[in-house]
């Protein structure tokens, strides 16, 4: 899946639409034998399956954007893709934020911002460590920079299904502090931090799917699937296919490539 990620930041670009990634990436994950995770999955507020390999969240589109004949990339944009497979048996689950052509400075600092949020989980990541920890590091430094952790959507657990437990959020709450999720060797875990420019309020457009900041300004996401290892932890949709990089304290800080 790292190489279908890789793939797709090379190749977006003006004019594409969002339907063109979704071809490519469905039919590299074909040949390499794997289920796109994503399509088909039913939910109660969508009155259609999610007809996409992947989630493909334009500007102010947070999460869950349908590809589209009509969503033609411009110059400017920022592209979040969310591409998930299923591979012997085991899932996968990662995403990226690609900007189309040259984009603002504000909008390069959030992305880059986000993809350092996604960082500071991975070189705090390891057993014996509590998970409230690591997220007030992460909502530190998104917040510091000026802007906000979304709320609704958090990370989670992955094994032979895309959503397990335990939930894995990108901020403190009190729900967090009174069931704190202690790291140990052998979890798998989904973290990928939503960053909104403004506030972290978003809602849900009429499709069922597609979910967007309330204020209209533009958000970021950045995910790996992360397993927890006796030294540090593994992240496993790096493009390598694995790499301790960034892992444990005294790690070095892994960065996903953008275009």
């Amino acid at each position: 899946m790292a190489n279908v990620l890789s793939k797709l930041q090379t190749i977006a670009a003006p004019g594409m639409t969002t339907a063109d990634l979704d071809d490519v990436a469905l039919k590299m994950t074909t040949e390499a034998g794997a289920e796109a995770l994503f399509r088909g999955v039913r939910s109660p507020q969508a009155k259609i399956p999610f007809p996409g390999a992947i989630c493909a969240s334009v500007n102010e589109q947070v999460v869950h954007g349908i590809p589209s004949r009509e969503a033609v990339l411009q110059a400017g944009d920022i592209l979040s893709i969310d591409f998930g497979v299923r591979l012997g048996g085991y899932c996968g689950d990662a995403a990226v934020t690609i900007p189309i052509a040259d984009v603002s400075a504000d909008r390069r600092r959030l992305m880059e911002v986000t993809r350092e949020v996604l960082d500071i989980a991975i070189a705090r990541i390891r057993p014996g460590v509590r998970w409230s920890r690591i997220a007030a590091v992460m909502q530190k430094h998104a917040e510091s920079a000026g802007f906000s952790v979304v709320r609704d959507f958090v990370g989670h657990g992955i094994g032979t299904k895309m959503h397990e437990d335990p939930k894995v959020p990108n901020f403190v709450s009190d729900e967090l502090l009174a069931e704190d999720i202690v790291l140990a060797e052998g979890m798998v875990l989904a973290v990928e931090p939503m960053i909104n420019a403004g506030s972290s309020a978003v809602r849900t457009l009429p499709n069922g799917w597609t979910v967007v900041t309330r204020d209209g300004k533009s958000s970021a996401h950045f995910e790996h699937t992360i397993a927890v290892t006796r030294g540090g932890c593994d992240v496993l949709t790096a493009r390598s296919g694995g790499s301790r990089a960034g892992c444990g304290a005294a790690g070095r800080s892994w960065k996903p490539p953008v275009a």
